[in-house]
């Protein structure tokens, strides 16, 4: 068995659409976004065993993202908390669609997103497009469309 070139899924294809206070938005400005699962384990020593085991105790979920320059709404998502101190929750869905791949979609839907930190400003005389840095984490995470397996 082996994968064609066909089926692997190009990082150009895709959409990425966010529900900020029951408003949708297709996020057109973004340029790549990754979103991370990471276990919580704890270390776990037993008599008549030497080495460390792990056991699994939870789990966190964060996202790096890296958008065109130009949109001002998470911005303003950071200055509401800080003047108001009522931080704003959101969802997020990644969609995955290479339509010359056979392996179909895949939808992830991350939900309780919470930003960490957003670029505020930025001026650079050397970049010839401007983007910007968006951090978050994210509580849950639903798979509503998988890809077809590899054949």
């Amino acid at each position: 068995m082996w994968m064609r070139a066909s089926d692997a899924i190009s990082g150009k294809e895709g959409s990425v659409i966010a529900n900020l206070d029951g408003t949708i938005y297709e996020v057109a400005e973004m340029k790549n976004i990754t979103a991370k699962i990471t276990k919580k384990k704890a270390e776990f020593r037993s008599l008549g065993h030497r080495g460390d085991q792990h056991k699994a105790t939870g789990w966190s979920g964060t996202a790096q993202a890296t958008l065109h320059y130009g949109n001002s709404k998470w911005l303003k998502m950071m200055i509401d908390y800080i003047k108001t101190g009522k931080d704003q929750y959101f969802s997020v869905i990644l969609t995955n669609e290479d339509p010359t791949s056979e392996l179909g979609v895949q939808r992830v839907r991350l939900d309780g997103c919470n930003l960490d930190e957003a670029d505020i400003s930025k001026i650079d005389v050397d970049a010839d497009i401007l983007d910007m840095a968006v951090n978050f984490t994210f509580d849950d995470v639903d798979l509503l469309d998988e890809f077809a397996p590899i054949r």
